[in-house]
C-alpha cells in the first residue's frame, strides 16, 4: 500500500473545525471581481489566472453583462496529483447593468491574468447643473448702437 504525503491535510482539518464546514466548500469563487466607479467610468476587474485570454467571451444582452471563461485541465496522464484545488471547466458571471451604464461603449483589456472592463457612465446619469429662470421676468435685451 502506497501512501502519499499531503502537507495540507492538517490545515484542512483545522479549517473544518474552526469554520464548521468542510474545507472543500470553503474554496473561493473561480471568478472573483472588484467593481468601482472612477470619474465617468465604472471599472470591473476579474481575476482569471491560468485562463487563456482567447477562451474568454464577454457579451451584453438586454443590459445583462456575461463573462464566460474556460480553464482546461492538464491532460498529462503521467501526473500523480497530491492536491487539486484550482477548478477547471467553464466559468460564468452575470451582472445586470443599470440604466446609468452606456452599454454601447464598453472596453475590455487583459493583463497578467486580470480582465479589466471599462463601462462608461451614461450621459443621462452624469451630474449636471440646472439653470433657474424666474417667472415673469423677461430676458434682457441689449441695445444696439
Amino acid at each position: 500500500m502506497v501512501l502519499t504525503f499531503d502537507p495540507f491535510r492538517d490545515f484542512d482539518r483545522l479549517a473544518e473545525q474552526v469554520l464548521g464546514a468542510p474545507a472543500a466548500q470553503s474554496v473561493t469563487m473561480a471568478m472573483p471581481i472588484d467593481l468601482y466607479r472612477s470619474g465617468d467610468h465604472y471599472v470591473l476587474h476579474c481575476d482569471l489566472a491560468g485562463i487563456d485570454p482567447g477562451s474568454v467571451r464577454i457579451d451584453v444582452d438586454n443590459r445583462v453583462l456575461t463573462i464566460r471563461a474556460e480553464r482546461s485541465p492538464r491532460a498529462d496522464e503521467e501526473l500523480q496529483w497530491i492536491r487539486r484545488e484550482r477548478p477547471t471547466g467553464t466559468f460564468e458571471r452575470r451582472l445586470t447593468l443599470g440604466d446609468g451604464v452606456d452599454v454601447s461603449d464598453i472596453a475590455a483589456t487583459w493583463q497578467d491574468g486580470v480582465l479589466t472592463l471599462t463601462l462608461p457612465v451614461a450621459a443621462a446619469a452624469k451630474p449636471r447643473r440646472i439653470p433657474i429662470t424666474v417667472a415673469g421676468e423677461r430676458p434682457a435685451v441689449e441695445a444696439s448702437a
